[in-house]
């Protein structure tokens, strides 16, 4: 399925160690909205178009906070990444430049959930 003829990310699994005591990061910090649970070990919030899932370990495989970093688009990434680590983000590393494009520089921050898996903030700034 296509999004505007380009593939976008439908649903994100993040492995947690205990949903129930993970899922105030996204719904408050993040401030993602709640969609349902499917028992004490699956929780689901809406980002944007998409879905992201919290789930507990599935397997011998998968370790709470060894995940993928995911990006959250913001509109002024220095504002919400002080909004996020004040309503309890863990603060990893401050908004910067990371990349300047022809008509636009990508800046980017970080912050981490309570089982330290990393959540990364982009801006993309016009040039002025």
């Amino acid at each position: 399925m296509t999004l505007n003829n380009q593939p976008y990310i439908g649903q994100i699994g993040i492995t947690v160690s205990d949903v129930a005591h993970v899922l105030p990061f996204y719904k408050d910090v993040l401030q993602l909205e709640f969609l349902f649970d499917a028992g004490p070990n699956l929780a689901f919030l809406q980002a944007g178009e998409s879905r992201i899932m919290l789930s507990t370990a599935l397997g011998s495989t998968t370790e709470p906070g060894k995940n993928s970093i995911f990006y959250f688009k913001v509109g002024d990434i220095e504002s919400e990444y002080d909004r996020m680590v004040e309503r309890g983000g863990t603060a990893e590393r401050g908004p910067e430049i990371a990349a300047k494009m022809p008509d636009h520089e990508l800046w980017l921050a970080f912050l981490r959930d309570p089982d330290g898996n990393l959540v990364g903030l982009m801006e993309e700034k016009p040039i002025v």
